[in-house]
């Protein structure tokens, strides 16, 4: 059975390692910086307008959260990094979670890490780079916000987040605008592949 995107829901908002699904269902995760647009891309993915919360505030989604898609693939909203106006001990307790995300093997089966097209990987992009490496699970790049390029600014700076991420040939850098649906296709055609589903 074709997976049928409309059919996505919110399951919930795991605060702590012990809250993670371990269904062995396939989990896509996706993260980035605060104001990157993570959430709108999600709904974009989804051609939904707001079932990942797009906060006005960045760094709104405090937890890990998990929308599951036809009750076949976990899509895991990873908080967002770097830009959010809250405590250092809030930040710490980001980084906690997530890490404990990474240190378990067996959840991952595709990572999306979106970055910002217009600019060069910051360093906690990199650090976040380096983390997807570490999985040694297959992961993807989301230039997002390709909208606000030049047309002749586009393949420049994909190269200079390929170099700056010191990614492998086969990671692909799909440059991606969440407000016109550029680069949809491909990175859905990435996450079927990744999660051996079809449309």
């Amino acid at each position: 059975m074709p997976l049928n995107l409309q059919k996505a829901e919110f399951i919930r908002s795991a605060a702590s390692a012990a809250d993670f699904p371990r269904d062995m269902l396939p989990q896509v995760v996706f993260s980035g910086r605060s104001n990157v647009g993570k959430s709108s891309v999600i709904n974009k993915l989804l051609l939904r307008k707001n079932i990942a919360r797009v906060g006005a505030a960045p760094g709104k989604t405090t937890h890990i959260n998990y929308f599951l898609i036809d009750g076949k693939v976990y899509l895991v909203d990873l908080p967002g990094y770097g830009y959010a106006k809250v405590s250092m001990a809030e930040k710490a307790r980001w980084g906690r979670l997530i890490e404990s995300w990474f240190a378990d093997t067996s959840l991952m089966t595709l990572g999306v890490m979106i970055v910002d097209a217009r600019h060069k990987p910051t360093a906690d992009d990199c650090t976040m780079g380096e983390w997807f490496k570490q999985s040694g699970k297959p992961f993807v790049v989301v230039a997002n916000k390709l909208d606000k390029l030049k047309k002749s600014e586009i393949e420049p700076n994909m190269a200079r987040i390929r170099e700056t991420l010191e990614l492998a040939e086969n990671v692909k850098v799909i440059p991606f605008s969440a407000e016109k649906g550029d680069g949809r296709q491909e990175l859905l055609s990435a996450i079927l592949g990744a999660v051996g589903e079809s449309l």
